[in-house]
């Protein structure tokens, strides 16, 4: 299931300003989203950094998430005992 990660915010933290507050929209193929945060130690990266950064921190938190999703949408049926 491929996931798009579009980026919310990008600014500096408003609690630390030493670090980037990004946040990532994610969108997974089923048009399920999830939006996250990460606040990440700025220093001298560049954004592309500070967004790998913040995706690798928020990687399995945005996992689990998607795993959760798999049977959202579909249908109970009790005559069957499946999933459809």
């Amino acid at each position: 299931m491929a996931l798009k990660y579009t980026i919310d915010t990008f600014m500096q933290d408003p609690d630390d300003a030493s670090k980037t507050l990004i946040s990532f929209r994610v969108t997974n193929d089923a048009d399920k989203v999830f939006i996250i945060s990460k606040s990440i130690t700025t220093g001298s990266k560049t954004d592309a950094q500070l967004c790998t950064s913040a995706q690798t921190s928020a990687q399995s938190e945005i996992d689990t998430w998607n795993s959760s999703t798999t049977n959202m949408g579909k249908t109970w049926n009790p005559d069957t005992n499946k999933i459809e």
